[in-house]
């Protein structure tokens, strides 16, 4: 296993998100937790596209 992914395991086995064990953290696979991270942290994803110029279509 990747050791970023192992780092990323331990940060949310230390302060599981809500509705979670640390046992279901354990459990969970590689990709699974890749994806749950990514969807707890999406609008920080998006936070650095406001504002951006462009062409918008509305």
């Amino acid at each position: 296993m990747n050791s970023n992914t192992e780092k990323l395991r331990k940060k949310y086995m230390d302060n599981p998100p809500e509705g979670m064990t640390s046992e279901d953290l354990r459990r969970m696979s590689e990709e699974n937790l890749l994806d749950m991270d990514y969807f707890l942290n999406e609008d920080d994803l998006l936070d650095n596209e406001a504002g951006v110029e462009g062409f918008y279509i509305f």
